[in-house]
């Protein structure tokens, strides 16, 4: 999220103007200052288009009230428990799993309103969820993915 942020963070707050930040002051011991959510487009959380899960710690998220507190105006909404349910530290999310979850990303992508959306996610997840749909890939993604 914090790349995301920096990329796609609005403009400098203007005076007068009290819009909650995209990102705190020194969010993950950054040492950054908060990055404004003024005339940015609209952040939205998606347990769907994590990284795969399982055994290795770095792929369980922070409980989402921490991530409230740090990114206060990204819209959490969508994710439907605090606790990171769906991590396991016995078991590997399959690859197979994660190409399911991605074409149901897709699926609730395609159905929102907007025709300019930017995805911010993870390689392996975006590399499962696009090589679900094999040979539907424009020929500059396949020879990116080597499908």
């Amino acid at each position: 999220m914090q790349t995301a942020v920096g990329v796609f963070g609005g403009e400098a707050s203007a005076d007068g103007v009290d819009m909650p930040p995209l990102m705190a002051e020194n969010t993950g011991s950054s040492n950054r200052p908060a990055i404004s959510s003024l005339n940015c487009p609209p952040f939205i959380a998606m347990e769907l288009c994590r990284e795969n899960m399982g055994v290795n710690l770095y792929n369980k998220r922070r409980c989402i009230s921490e991530y409230k507190h740090m990114f206060p105006a990204i819209d959490f909404s969508l994710v439907e428990t605090d606790d990171d349910v769906w991590w396991s530290p016995d078991t590997k999310e399959k690859f197979e799993d994660v190409a399911a979850r991605g074409v149901k990303f897709m699926k609730w992508l395609l159905s929102r309103k907007e025709k300019e959306i930017v995805v911010v996610s993870h390689a392996v997840f975006l590399h499962r969820a696009l090589d679900a749909y094999g040979d539907d890939c424009h020929p500059t993604l396949k020879k990116e993915m080597s499908i």
